[in-house]
């Protein structure tokens, strides 16, 4: 029988590879010999699709935006930017879930990453679409941005140690229930998010309807 042939190697599957090495190990685990290794083949032919690590991991990045959900912003009803907002901030921090670690290079801006530079579009059209000054609509993508990515970088929750002893009340007198925090991760952090954006967008609403009263 003739022997199976090993699948082409091509963009896509690099990234596949890449994607899994960030989310298991983090940002450093990932290099031309690990990568040629889980692919089962030599490290100079990722070269053929890639030029540099940095190529990758931005690939990577971009793979993960365009798991962002953009459809709130498509022909916009401008009465109800708030609630594309809202949509769009929870798809985000649904597609960065489950890949933390590829969060500091989404940080960095889109730069030319199609994924990236549609999501900015979108969310930059929805609000100048719904009357937003283009200068407040562009604060608004960037504020939007710095809290979704923020709350994807870490748990709050997960910052303190299941242990009563580590949170003396002679030092620390408000941290009395801190060690029951990690067992509520959930509960807290999703909490956490509600909170903030709610109040992001209450904050913008009361610009909003300045605006349209001048």
């Amino acid at each position: 029988m003739a022997r199976p042939r090993k699948p082409l190697l091509s963009r896509d599957r690099i990234v596949s590879a890449a994607g899994a090495l960030v989310d298991a190990e983090g940002l450093e685990a990932v290099s031309t010999r690990r990568l040629a290794a889980a692919l089962g083949v030599s490290g100079p032919s990722l070269y053929n699709h890639f030029r540099t690590k940095d190529q990758i991991l931005e690939a990577v990045a971009d793979a993960v935006s365009a798991r962002v959900d953009l459809t709130m912003f498509e022909d916009p009803d401008p009465r109800d930017w708030r609630t594309a907002l809202a949509d769009w901030a929870h798809s985000y921090r649904d597609a960065l879930a489950d890949h933390p670690h590829i969060v500091p290079v989404l940080a960095r801006g889109p730069g030319r990453r199609p994924a990236g530079l549609r999501v900015a579009d979108a969310v930059y059209g929805g609000m100048t679409a719904a009357g937003w000054p283009p200068a407040q609509a562009t604060r608004i993508g960037a504020l939007m941005r710095y809290f979704i990515l923020g709350s994807a970088v870490a748990s709050f929750a997960r910052g303190f140690v299941d242990d009563e002893a580590a949170y003396d009340p002679a030092d620390y007198p408000h941290l009395g229930q801190a060690h029951l925090l990690a067992e509520r991760q959930r509960e807290v952090d999703e909490g956490a998010f509600e909170t903030g954006l709610t109040a992001l967008l209450d904050g913008l609403a009361l610009q909003y309807e300045a605006l349209r009263t001048r």
